[in-house]
C-alpha cells in the first residue's frame, strides 16, 4: 500500500472513530445541541495526522455524527469548527513542541482548539437563536472540551508509549 493510500485509510478510520465517539455518549445540551466525547478523537486527528487529513477526519466524522443523530442543521458548522480544531491542535503543537514539553504543548494546543470550539458554537448558535440564549451552551461546551482534552492527552500518551504514529 502506497503512502497516500495509507494516509487516506487512516484518516477515514479516524473519521469513523470520531463519528462513533461523538454518537456513543450523547447528552443533550440546553439549546438543541449535545455533549459528546468526539473531541478527544478530533484532537488526536490534529496531533497524529497531517493538517489536511486531520481537518477532514475531524470535520467529516463530526459532521456525519450530527447528520446521523438528527442534528443536520449543525453539520456544516460542525464540519468547519471540528476541522479547524484539528488544524489548531496540529499547528499549535508544532509551534510549541520544541520550546515546551510534549505534555505542555499538548495541553496548550488542545485547550486552544477547544476554546475555538466553544467560541465557534457560540457564534453559530448566536446567529440561529440569538446570542443571549446561545450563552447557555458555553459551560456545557467548555466541559465537553475539558473532557475531550483530558482523554486525548491520556490516549496520546498511551499511543506514544506503544510507538503508534500515523505521520
Amino acid at each position: 500500500m502506497n503512502s497516500k493510500t495509507k494516509k487516506l485509510v487512516i484518516a477515514s478510520l479516524m473519521a469513523a472513530i470520531t463519528c462513533i465517539a461523538t454518537m456513543i455518549i450523547h447528552i443533550p445540551s440546553p439549546l438543541k445541541g449535545y455533549l459528546n466525547l468526539g473531541d478527544c478523537v478530533v484532537l488526536l486527528s490534529g496531533w497524529m495526522l497531517s493538517p489536511v487529513y486531520g481537518f477532514f477526519a475531524a470535520g467529516l466524522g463530526s459532521a456525519l455524527a450530527d447528520v446521523f443523530s438528527g442534528y443536520a442543521l449543525y453539520a456544516p458548522a460542525t464540519f468547519i469548527i471540528k476541522g479547524v480544531m484539528a488544524l489548531i491542535a496540529f499547528y499549535c503543537f508544532k509551534l510549541l513542541h520544541n520550546k515546551l514539553s510534549e505534555l505542555s504543548s499538548g495541553i496548550i494546543s488542545g485547550a486552544s482548539a477547544e476554546l475555538f470550539m466553544v467560541l465557534g458554537y457560540f457564534i453559530f448558535e448566536g446567529f440561529l437563536y440569538g446570542f443571549l440564549p446561545s450563552a447557555v451552551n458555553i459551560l456545557p461546551n467548555a466541559l465537553q472540551g475539558v473532557a475531550g482534552l483530558v482523554i486525548s492527552l491520556f490516549l496520546i500518551t498511551v499511543f506514544k508509549k506503544n510507538k503508534l504514529s500515523f505521520k
